[in-house]
């Protein structure tokens, strides 16, 4: 049996194997694998600063890896997956939503480049994103500048702000903070980068990027 599942870790649920909670067992392992990952539940002004840190450095160790494999393997698909230029424009599109819509609350938030999921949501419309899959070049500066967004405006974080109430930009009646989209941001981060990893780890292992 395979599960696979972004929140199997949430809240105080439990997965019992034979009357054992394997969930703190997956928790240590993945933390083990991406080191930096555990920080994700920061929750103070210095703990966020030190979580983007280790992300910035993650991506960019990933990003030298992948510029070192074959050519195709940045818009190669595995089991029809994101492929790796398709997860850094979803990315994008998060960190608008989370950062630029909610916390900023910008009337338009939305980099062209990003790319939404399959779910409806009162977020964003099909027009806020390119119909053409752009240029990873273009995907590549849109990232950064996302990235130097969440850097800039934690640099200057204060507690106070941390618990200011925000709308939930997918279903704006339910109440967020600025805590709680600042995680959510470092979810996402941490749970693209595992698919990103694995589907390249399938990649390098078939000598393809087909």
């Amino acid at each position: 049996m395979e599960l696979d599942s972004p929140w199997l870790l949430e809240g105080d649920g439990v997965l019992l194997v034979n009357g054992v909670d394997v969930v703190p067992l997956v928790e240590a392992e993945l933390s083990r694998r991406f080191p930096g990952r555990q920080l994700r539940t920061a929750e103070d002004t210095d703990g966020l600063r030190e979580a983007w840190a280790a992300l910035e450095r993650t991506w960019a160790a990933t990003l030298d890896r992948v510029r070192a494999m074959p050519e195709g393997t940045l818009d190669a698909s595995v089991d029809g997956e994101w492929s790796f230029s398709q997860t850094q424009r979803h990315l994008v599109m998060a960190t608008d939503t989370w950062l630029g819509k909610a916390i900023l609350q910008r009337e338009a938030p939305f980099h062209p480049a990003g790319l939404a999921d399959d779910s409806d949501s009162d977020a964003y419309s099909d027009g806020d994103f390119s119909a053409e899959a752009p240029t990873f070049e273009t995907v590549l500066a849109a990232r950064a500048e996302r990235q130097a967004m969440v850097r800039d405006f934690i640099a200057t974080l204060t507690p106070e702000v941390l618990g200011e109430p925000r709308p939930n930009p997918h279903a704006p009646e339910h109440a967020e903070t600025v805590l709680s989209c600042l995680r959510t941001i470092l979810e996402e981060e941490w749970e693209h980068h595992r698919y990103a990893v694995r589907d390249l780890d399938v990649l390098s292992a078939s000598g393809s990027a087909e």
